[in-house]
């Protein structure tokens, strides 16, 4: 077996390798990991009361069930469904909201002339008035888009009482679901359209206020840490779709530039055969980084605003890997600087060799960098 041929095994087998350890890797960032605040059920709630400094003078019972839910936006997301309230007789007199007004807020809806917030039934009901509004709002959150295209989002509908200063706490209407356990989906439409993402938990949970003021109020409840009802859903990007739409064209990109590198070559004959010349693999690299960096420019502006993200450490890779054909191929042919004898080993069979392991490791260095940032 031949020197050539050993190097090549060596170089197909480091790849596979790689090529695994990435698969799995992959498969540790895909994963879910559950949410600590989420209330399963009313023991959940009476123990966060407990934690409680002061016990909130009414506890109105509040769902939510979601009927649609579409992202505009890297901050906006749209979302209709129906909310409704339980006031109990001769407890939650003061507080029940009279006929047309609506017993909540929703403090991060924007575009309100847009959205809707309506009375669809009021209810009678033993022991007290069920009263349900139908809702249709833009609300406006911030995500954490860093392990794209692994990313998991936690859509939350924030909910306040209407009914301020008067220590108003509204707790879940889990006698609404059929089952509200931690691994239960409950609260939103089982056939709604989620586009490239998929369903994965909902939950509520509790989050204390952050306002740093009174809102004009002498004792405002809202300021002081006082609790927040939450309703989340847990939905997790499609990954065959971001695979198709970035990480496809990243590995033709790749694949070319390795064909582009593999025609470097000192041997006339087949020099001639492949037209090689230092301009055509310089052109091609030139021609891959535009297609990388116009790529590179519209993944950035789906996530305007976002840090760093884990793919676009593939994009500089690859203009890492651009540069490094065009510097390896002009020292292969120079005659007028100095160049690496390794550059020269066997018609510059090591970097050839050495690519696919090379972008494969760098892949596995900078998944592992992520995973570490992350956790």
């Amino acid at each position: 077996m031949t020197v050539e041929k050993k190097i090549w095994i060596a170089s197909g087998l480091v790849s596979a390798a790689l090529a695994w350890i990435l698969y799995a890797l992959w498969s540790v960032m895909n994963q879910l990991e559950g949410d600590p605040t989420q209330l399963s059920g009313p023991a959940e709630v009476d123990a966060y009361f407990d934690t409680l400094a002061a016990e909130p003078a009414y506890k109105i019972r509040t769902g939510v069930y979601v009927q649609s839910l579409e992202f505009e936006g890297a901050t906006d997301v749209h979302a209709s469904g129906y909310i409704w309230q339980f006031y109990r007789d001769g407890v939650d007199d003061a507080v029940k909201p009279p006929e047309g007004k609506v017993g909540f807020i929703l403090p991060e809806r924007v575009n309100v002339a847009d959205g809707v917030i309506e009375e669809a039934y009021r209810l009678r009901q033993e022991d007290g008035e069920l009263i349900g509004w139908y809702f249709e709002q833009t609300l406006r959150q911030i995500f954490d888009y860093t392990a794209y295209p692994f990313d998991h989002k936690t859509v939350w509908i924030r909910i306040w009482p209407n009914s301020y200063g008067r220590h108003v706490v509204l707790v879940p209407d889990f006698d609404a679901y059929p089952a509200t356990g931690r691994d239960d989906v409950f609260g939103i439409n089982e056939r709604i359209v989620l586009g490239t993402w998929e369903r994965e938990n909902t939950f509520f949970d509790y989050k204390p206020s952050v306002l740093n003021s009174s809102l004009g109020l002498d004792r405002s409840p809202m300021q002081v840490g006082f609790p927040e009802l939450h309703y989340n859903i847990v939905v997790k990007r499609k990954f065959a779709n971001a695979f198709i739409v970035h990480m496809v064209p990243l590995f033709i990109v790749a694949t070319l530039l390795f064909g582009a590198l593999m025609t470097v070559t000192g041997k006339e004959g087949l020099a001639a055969r492949h037209d090689f010349s230092t301009t055509t693999v310089i052109e091609t690299a030139s021609v891959l980084f535009f297609v990388v960096m116009l790529a590179h420019v519209q993944l950035r502006e789906t996530i305007a605003g976002s840090e760093l993200i884990y793919m676009e450490y593939f994009y500089f890779l690859m203009y890492f890997m651009l540069l490094g054909v065009a510097i390896n191929t002009y020292w292969f042919v120079s005659d007028t600087m100095p160049s690496p004898r390794i550059v020269h080993y066997h018609d510059n069979l090591i970097p050839k060799a050495a690519f696919w392991p090379s972008v494969l490791a760098a892949m596995v260095a900078i998944t592992l960098y992520n995973i570490a940032i992350l956790s």
